[in-house]
């Protein structure tokens, strides 16, 4: 049996991703965040030209799904009318810029964010890999560490730095110079070697032994924040279920306010207070769904094995306050990569189980969707094999 196909790219507006549904067209909004003018104009144009269902993405984008080659030109024009479109392929592709949610008017992160898609539009930037990214994560606290990127901007005492992911120091910088030198680091990635046949992240290449010469200063030590629905300084989180919204539920929160789209799955509101009570919406942090993730799964990924959704909502109730249960339709763990409480991986014939690991990780023990439906306690009775 073979195993997945490890694509090495993301999808984007103008190099959407085929999948069991279609194509799928990944939009970078800018900062993160969507006008209510913007998201109501993304529903739109997710019912016109696709299926209907937006899906949040890990990297705080949005993806349009089940658009076909005759309509991707006219959604292409209708993303280029809201301002959600690059001016290439090869500029989206760079522009994976990941801001934290958190900010205020006047702080240093949209600032830095808009500086850092100049840098990066420019003729002469860096030809990293396609998955290469940025954080830009300056708010008092580091909200967005367990996010995938490969350079970071920081908070450090009353300044800012500017880190290699995987290094526990970096350089001092300014919000009117971080954009550069991240834009520099990206730079050392590629030249230092950091990516063999146009592959490759800045983890990894740390582990090797690489370092950039500025690198001395230390950064702040702080617990991972966990994020669920509820009330923020700037406005309400909610969460669809497995981060997939419709189109009329989008429509829904773009007429309370702007948006800005989470790592987390979740979206925020801006300044709303009270829990609108929207069908598909989770807003209340203690909902057992938010104990489970889980991808597209079959039929809608071809490189799924099996359903992941139906399962995950079953089995939801089930999974103990605190855990996480991780569901994936392949190995390859495309909705987390990172470890997981229970993880259950469709393989031909069923689904296999393991705890505390990754949907990569080898699984001991087998299931069939119907043993699990029927007794979803045998998540809990067995553990991995020594």
């Amino acid at each position: 049996m073979t195993g997945p196909i490890i694509q090495g790219w993301c999808p984007g507006a103008l190099r959407p991703m085929m999948s069991g549904d279609g194509l799928v067209v990944r939009v970078r909004p800018h900062a993160g965040r969507l006008t209510q003018a913007q998201a109501s104009g993304l529903a739109d144009l997710a019912e016109a030209h696709g299926n209907g269902l937006v899906d949040l993405s890990s990297r705080a984008n949005l993806q349009i799904r089940g658009v076909t080659a005759q309509s991707h030109p006219p959604l292409i024009a209708g993303l280029r009318d809201l301002g959600l479109l690059d001016a290439s392929a090869e500029a989206e592709t760079r522009r994976n810029i990941l801001t934290t949610p958190f900010w205020q008017t006047g702080d240093a992160a949209p600032i830095i964010a808009a500086a850092l898609e100049v840098a990066l539009a420019a003729p002469d930037a860096p030809d990293t890999p396609a998955k290469f990214g940025y954080a830009v994560d300056t708010g008092p606290v580091p909200v967005l560490r367990a996010a995938s990127a490969d350079i970071r901007i920081e908070r450090a005492g009353a300044g800012l730095i500017l880190r290699a992911d995987g290094m526990d120091r970096g350089e001092k910088v300014t919000q009117e110079n971080a954009a550069q030198r991240a834009v520099a680091l990206a730079r050392w990635f590629v030249d230092s070697g950091g990516c063999p046949q146009g592959r490759g992240r800045m983890a990894a290449h740390i582990a090797t032994g690489a370092r950039p010469e500025a690198a001395t200063e230390a950064m702040a030590q702080t617990a991972l924040p966990v994020f669920a629905p509820g009330p923020t300084a700037q406005g309400l989180l909610l969460g669809p279920a497995f981060g997939q919204l419709s189109a009329s539920s989008l429509r829904a929160l773009a007429a309370l306010g702007n948006l800005r789209a989470t790592p987390w799955r979740l979206v925020l509101v801006e300044g709303l207070r009270d829990d609108p009570a929207l069908p598909e919406m989770i807003a209340r942090p203690d909902d057992p769904l938010l104990r489970v993730i889980a991808c597209t799964g079959a039929p809608g990924c071809p490189q799924a094995l099996g359903a992941t959704r139906a399962l995950a909502r079953a089995l939801a109730p089930h999974v103990p306050q605190g855990e996480v249960l991780h569901v994936s339709g392949c190995a390859k763990g495309c909705a987390l990569p990172a470890p997981t409480d229970k993880v259950l991986v469709a393989i031909q014939g069923g689904y296999g189980l393991l705890h505390n690991a990754r949907a990569s990780d080898l699984a001991p023990q087998h299931f069939t969707f119907a043993d699990l439906s029927a007794n979803p306690d045998l998540m809990f009775e067995t553990a991995n094999a020594p």
